[in-house]
Parts: structure tokens; sequence; C-alpha cells
């Protein structure tokens, strides 16, 4: 009950947030080009309660997933007239302070407004977490390393070995490893029955280039971690892994260990995750495991016998330990070169967002992959709980940068579909049909609301709690 209650309240207030920001857009660009502003509401009808000032009622609705600027002419997209006895619309008067009285390059700019809000916000978030906490782990420098290989997995069926070095993935030369975790993300979803994915890559082994080929097929899980779920483990640090904390009655502190100690090796392998860690006992399915333990500068030798637990995806073989976190530094960056790294960000998570967009209506991915408000407050919850800011920050960069790229998408409803009605009458130089135009918002406002209904139950089924229902 807390994580959904922390889920509810994050996204809310996250949403809220960027609502506000994009609407705060529309309703400065109405302002300075002397639009009338009717209403300023966060959340669509019905209005639950606000105050009125000057000319414009701001307010809080009901409907949490949205809001909107109601502008003199124009309400809500296939609301903007109303229709008589013939069926058919009557623009309003005419008022100096309408939307429809301004010339259409003004109504761009109104258009075009909120999306560059959005920008602007995911543009300033990453500027202020670049100057001010801007942890760079260390390893985020250094090559590209595998730390341990699931056997049986993907990554081994492609030759890939602990200590191997990643040079190129998939075309892409001296990959990070965040940029490796994305090319994974929009392949895996690409994968269909009879119709796997081959990515290519050349490693460093031995001071040789190997070219190896990383098939994904149906039987590839692809979830929340790609490079785990092919059974790819990045080596984090230079140093074998440390131990934070013991939990009391279990193998670990039953054995002796204490925080500070240092895995020297575990059984003849030298691991620098606790994800590396976790993945070899499951791979040992429970067999005792041999540890070489530095405690205070003196080694030891050690035999445990795993402990089957409660892991993050069901049961698991576990020591009873924490492992330390990768050593990082925090740089905070001259604004200049925070903007540059803002800039680089939001413009590979742009592209990032475009790639998702043509790989779905190309077929090639799955509308089943795409999260609803069920699925973004999962991810806010998890960022709200997760200690530290850059998780936080990257999240509501990203949500920002989507929802001003998907409003800017020529779509009736949308602001780039507006704004693609007012670009055809500029160079048609006459007003569109209003019943073609009405009909038109009509259909399209019916196609979201489907669309809508169909990722809300698409989040859904995803949930734990149905997952019993599911082969």
């Amino acid at each position: 009950m807390h994580t959904v209650l922390v889920d509810l309240i994050s996204v809310l207030i996250v949403l809220g947030i960027m609502v506000l920001v994009h609407e705060f857009g529309h309703f400065v660009a109405a302002k300075l080009c002397g639009v009338r502003v009717e209403q300023f509401s966060i959340g669509f009808p019905p209005r639950l309660f606000g105050i009125k000032i000057g000319e414009t009622d701001y307010c809080i609705s009901a409907t949490p997933l949205g809001g909107y600027v109601k502008m003199t002419g124009e309400t809500l997209p296939g609301e903007n007239m109303t229709l008589n006895s013939s069926d058919a619309p009557v623009a309003p008067e005419r008022d100096p302070g309408a939307l429809t009285s301004h010339p259409r390059w003004q109504r761009i700019i109104i258009g075009v407004a909120g999306p560059f809000a959005n920008f602007v916000l995911a543009l300033g978030l990453m500027t202020g977490f670049y100057m001010l906490h801007n942890e760079v782990p260390l390893f985020a420098d250094q090559p590209v390393t595998a730390d341990w290989i699931v056997a049986g997995s993907p990554a081994a069926n492609a030759g890939l070995q602990p200590g191997d070095v990643i040079v190129s993935f998939d075309s892409q030369q001296n990959p990070s490893w965040e940029l490796i975790n994305e090319r994974l993300a929009l392949n895996l979803p690409s994968v269909r029955p009879g119709h796997g994915v081959e990515l290519p890559m050349v490693v460093t082994r031995n001071g040789q280039n190997l070219p190896l080929t990383l098939q994904l097929t149906e039987q590839t899980p692809g979830k929340d971690v790609p490079l785990n779920e092919i059974g790819l483990l990045p080596k984090i640090q230079a140093d074998p892994l440390k131990i934070s904390s013991v939990s009391d009655r279990t193998p670990a502190a039953e054995a002796g260990l204490k925080a500070g100690d240092q895995f020297q090796s575990i059984d003849g392998h030298v691991f620098h995750s606790t994800e590396s860690i976790i993945a070899y006992l499951q791979q040992q399915k429970g067999a005792p495991v041999k540890l070489v333990v530095n405690h205070e500068g003196t080694s030891s030798t050690v035999v445990l016998q795993p402990k089957l637990g409660q892991g993050r995806n069901g049961p698991a073989w576990q020591l009873g330990f924490l492992g330390s976190l990768p050593p990082y530094r925090v740089d905070q960056l001259p604004f200049p070169k925070a903007v540059d790294a803002s800039v680089k960000f939001n413009r590979e998570n742009s592209l990032l967002i475009l790639e998702v967009l043509k790989r779905v209506l190309t077929h090639k991915m799955s509308v089943d992959n795409l999260s609803g408000p069920i699925g973004i407050a999962q991810q806010t919850g998890l960022a709200a709980e997760t200690p530290g800011w850059e998780f936080k920050i990257k999240l509501m960069t990203t949500i920002s940068l989507n929802l001003g790229i998907l409003n800017l998408l020529p779509f009736p409803i949308l602001d780039g579909g507006m704004i693609l009605f007012l670009l055809i009458e500029s160079v048609i130089r006459r007003d569109i049909n209003p019943t073609v135009k009405e009909r038109v918002y009509q259909v399209a406002f019916v196609l979201i609301i489907v669309f809508f209904a169909y990722v809300i139950f698409n989040d859904i089924s995803k949930l734990p709690i149905f997952s019993h229902f599911k082969s």
C-alpha cells in the first residue's frame, strides 16, 4: 500500500509540474499576443476550486491527467464552436481579444509555446543538475568491460567472456554502458516469434579485436534492465567489491564477515559488483562457494552455503550482505559546460523517443511496450524512493521532453495538429471548412480515448498482482 501511495503522490506532483509549465507557455504567449485567457486549469473538468484574477480563472480541476488554457474563441480542441439546428459550426462573433481574431502566425507561436516551455524546463533541470550535483561514476570514464557473463545467456552464446572490453556495439563506436543499455532497450521489443535481431559488436580480448554477434530471440527476456536480461554484467569499479553491511542470521553473518571486508575472489572468480555475485550464486543453484576475503589487510578463506531468500524478482540464493556503492565523483560544471552537457543529454533522449515512435509506426516494436499513467507512476515512485537526485532529475527531464515532443506531433487535438491546420490554411490562404475541422477533431478525440484506454489496460496487465494469470 505504501508503494502504491508513493506512486500516486509522486506521479501527481511530477505530471502537475510538467502540465503547469506546458500550459504556462501557452498562457504567456497568448498574453503577449493580446489574446484573452478565460481559464488556466490544471486537470480537466469538472472544476474543483480556484481564484479569478482579472479576466482569468486560475483553477484546479478533477481529472488530474493534463490541463489546458481556455482562450476566448477557442476552448479544448473539438469544442471550439457550437452547433446550430442545421448541425453546422458557427464561429463566434469577432472579438479583438479572441484567438480566432489574431493572425495565424501568432496562433502558431501560441501553439508552439507549450512544448517549447517543456523543452526549456528539461534544459534547465539538467543544467542545474550538472552545475550543482553531477554524480559521475568513476567507471563511466573507464573502458566498457564485462564483469560476469551468465552461462546459457544470449551474451554467453555470443561468445562474450568476463574481462572482455566492448569497443563497438550495434555499430556504435566506443560505447558507454548507458548507450549499450539504450540500444538493447530499443532492439529487445523488436523481437517477435520467428523474427530475431542480430547486433554486431567488437570486443578486445588479450590484446586482439574479436567480432561477435549478439542474437536476440523470442526467448530473450527483455524487462527493466536489458544488460542483466541478456546475461551481461558490467564491471562498475576497478577494485573487487567491498561489503557495506551484513544482515543478521545469514550465511555471511555466521561466517563472521563484516562491513569493510573485501571479496578477493569467489570460487576463483573476481567480482566487482553485487549484481555479478548475485548472478553467479543463481547460476550455481545454491552450491557452497569458497570465498577469499580481505579483512583489515589479512586474507582468509571461508566456505559459505547460500540461503534461499526473497530477491527483487522472486526467490533467490543469497549470502546476506549489501555491497558498497560504486565510487563516483561530483562534478560541479561551470554554466557554459553545464548547458552543453544538458543539451547533449536532451538531444540524445529526444532522438531516442523519435526512434521508438518510428519503430512502433513501422511495426518493429509492439505498442504493448509503451507505458501509460500507471507505468509512469511506477517510475516516479521508484525515483522518489531512490536515494540521491540523479534518477529524480533525469526522470523529470525525460518526462518533460516526452510531453513536449508528443504535443508537437501533427495529430488533431495535440498542439502539433492545431499548428498543422494553421500551416495548411496559410498555404491555401483561407480557413479550412469549420465542419470538416470539427469532424476531424471529433474522430481524433475518439481515437486518443481508445488508445489511452488500451495503454492503461496494458499497464494494468503488467502489474505483479496479475502475473499469475499469464502463462
